[in-house]
């Protein structure tokens, strides 16, 4: 099960951290392809990040702020506000 729990259900974090990577990448304008072709993701896996189903990798968190030009602060800060803004 991808990045559900037993029920199904997706975490709070996993649906924060999709918002942070959607609100960053429309930030910079960029489609989920083009930051999947920066990233070196598939442009499926970026919108399920996005949509909170999958619990991402540090690896690929990673390559998501290569992919976004971002720092890995700047992801945990919008992060952080998406959990307090999201809860």
């Amino acid at each position: 099960m991808h990045g559900k729990d037993m029920c199904g259900a997706v975490s709070p974090q996993q649906r924060a951290l999709g918002r942070a990577v959607r609100e960053l990448r429309g930030r910079r304008g960029i489609s989920q392809e083009e930051l999947g072709f920066r990233s070196r993701l598939h442009r499926n896996y970026v919108g399920a990040v996005e949509r909170g189903e999958i619990n991402a990798t540090w690896r690929t968190v990673h390559r998501l702020t290569i992919g976004l030009r971002v720092p890995l602060g700047e992801l945990v800060a919008v992060y952080e506000r998406q959990m307090h803004d999201g809860a």
